[in-house]
């Protein structure tokens, strides 16, 4: 007996297959844009955790730094 998702042309996976690997060109750009936009992704995820846990520790953060002394 055949499931209802069999009968209906298929599930998620299935049009997956359909839209991004039937073609060999299209799943090479699906995969580097992936990794582009993954990459993006985690630099800045990394880089909002370490001003979060450095906050009044950096050279932006103190005010006297690079300025002279009024005589």
């Amino acid at each position: 007996m055949e499931t209802v998702a069999r009968r209906r042309g298929g599930g998620v996976l299935e049009s997956l297959y359909k839209a991004v690997m039937r073609r060999n060109s299209v799943y090479v750009t699906f995969i580097i844009a992936g990794a582009f936009l993954g990459e993006r992704a985690v630099d800045y995820g990394v880089h909002k955790l370490w001003e979060t846990n450095n906050v009044g520790k950096r050279y932006e953060d103190i005010p006297v730094l690079g300025q002279r002394q009024s005589e």
